[in-house]
């Protein structure tokens, strides 16, 4: 888990680069998921299954302004693997400045939005019915601190620009011990309920801002910003923008399935359809966590070697992701298909004395989700290649390849599936949509990304 040198990514040997940079990553991201899935758990055990669907309501907004910095974070990520690989600092230095700059900008503005709107985002998005109040109470807390989650989100993907791996996952742990800590004073020691799972979310994000903060302004970084690289620069920005509209888009498709699937799933089974699909979506964000660590630590690698114009490292870094990260998808898809029933209880609440709403909703919970949730993950083994695929493109600067290919599955297949196959095969058609468009990407995916390689890589090698 050593932290490389920018050097090191164009000489090292790829299996033992990645697995610098992957290991790190998927710890981080384990540590990240596991605060989202145990923040879930506490919330279902000690305030009921009704308040996960109410922070399932939330996430897709919050996510999204989150997001913003995360584009930027990448976009600006890929710029400066580049330039340092091409010994470009001056580039690099400025394209972090301007990162900045736009983050605080941009997010404010979404933020001051947000809470304009809330009274019309929340019931958009599938905050009907009993909720509602839920939801609004811990949408408004949250709100305030998701400036802070996009500042955390650029610097992290900077952070792993630079070679720095192991301290972008202690940027990625810290915030998740913190929010969990805070979980259990706030909700199950002072009995604040909903704001008390708020504020602790919200909280955790400033601890991460404050390790972010030290690391750009320790020695341990190489980017050491002056006044003047604040300053917007239009050229780099718009660089910037392409190369991060593909993250953002896709999080923005995440935010559009999230207010589909409630509003289906309610109008199918309630709020506790949408419970059933708050504990999938969670299971989505933390059991592909090695793979998404494979991808994060891919995308470094192949970016300073493009950029350094080393078309063998690139075209290996490439298959060796693939092989890595398939491997890991089949483990978790193992574990899924095996223990859904324990997984779908752990949201569940035991607690004596529950209403008979209460009771009925956890049953049904209890009833539907193992099924949903086979369903949801058949395609898992065969995923590896579609983020890669995806992943590659993002690396090398080509952002209108990587945008069409990160919303291949989600924006051009998956939600034509999910309006259409409910209303012929009703919640089942819901479920099953999951995997045909896992298949369906990943074969677009695989022929794109074979043909790019031949053409480019295998041709520029020649020439």
């Amino acid at each position: 888990m050593a932290n490389v040198s920018a050097e090191q990514l164009g000489s090292e040997s790829i299996s033992s680069l990645l697995i610098k940079q992957a290991v790190p990553a998927s710890i981080g991201i384990l540590v990240m998921s596991l605060n989202v899935l145990v923040d879930s758990i506490f919330v279902g055990n000690w305030i009921g299954s009704i308040a996960i669907a109410a922070i399932n309501v939330v996430l897709p907004v919050s996510f999204f302004i989150g997001a913003l910095g995360m584009s930027i974070g990448i976009g600006g990520a890929s710029i400066i693997s580049r330039a340092l690989g091409a010994n470009n600092k001056k580039k690099a230095l400025r394209t972090f400045g301007n990162q900045i700059s736009f983050t605080i900008l941009i997010t404010t503005i979404m933020v001051a939005l947000g809470l304009a709107f809330v009274d019309n985002l929340i019931p958009a998005f599938g905050g009907k019915g009993s909720i509602f109040e839920l939801a609004k109470i811990y949408y408004v807390i949250v709100l305030y601190g998701v400036p802070l989650l996009a500042l955390n989100m650029m610097g992290n993907a900077v952070i792993r620009a630079e070679g720095k791996p192991k301290f972008a996952m202690i940027a990625m742990i810290i915030p998740s011990i913190g929010n969990l800590l805070m979980d259990y004073i706030f909700i199950n020691v002072l009995d604040y309920g909903m704001e008390g799972a708020a504020w602790a979310t919200t909280i955790s994000y400033f601890l991460c801002f404050c390790y972010i903060l030290y690391f750009f302004l320790s020695k341990h970084s190489e980017l050491k910003l002056n006044l003047q690289d604040f300053g917007i620069n239009f050229r780099i920005l718009k660089e910037i923008s392409s190369l991060g509209f593909v993250t953002l888009s896709r999080q923005a498709v995440v935010s559009i399935i999230y207010l589909l699937m409630n509003n289906i799933l309610f109008d199918l089974g309630g709020e506790a359809m949408v419970a059933v699909y708050a504990i999938i979506g969670r299971m989505l964000m933390f059991a592909l966590f090695p793979v998404f660590g494979v991808t994060q630590g891919f995308l470094p690698i192949a970016g300073f070697n493009y950029g350094a114009g080393k078309f063998d490292r690139v075209k290996e870094s490439i298959y060796t992701a693939i092989k890595y990260a398939a491997i890991l998808a089949t483990i978790v898809f193992a574990g899924l298909m095996i223990f859904p029933e324990e997984i779908a209880g752990l949201f569940l609440s035991h607690k004596q004395g529950m209403s008979s709403v209460e009771l009925a909703t956890n049953k049904f919970v209890l009833e539907n989700t193992p099924s949903a949730m086979r369903w949801v993950f058949a395609a898992t083994p065969i995923i590896a290649l579609q983020l890669i695929g995806a992943a590659y493109f993002q690396a090398i600067g080509k952002a209108v390849p990587a945008l069409l290919l990160t919303l291949c599955r989600q924006g051009f297949f998956f939600i034509p599936l999910i309006l259409i196959l409910p209303i012929y095969l009703g919640e089942l058609g819901v479920w099953i949509s999951f995997p045909i468009a896992d298949v369906l990407a990943t074969i677009v995916t695989g022929y794109y990304l074979r043909k790019e390689v031949n053409r480019t890589l295998v041709s520029e090698k020649m020439q």
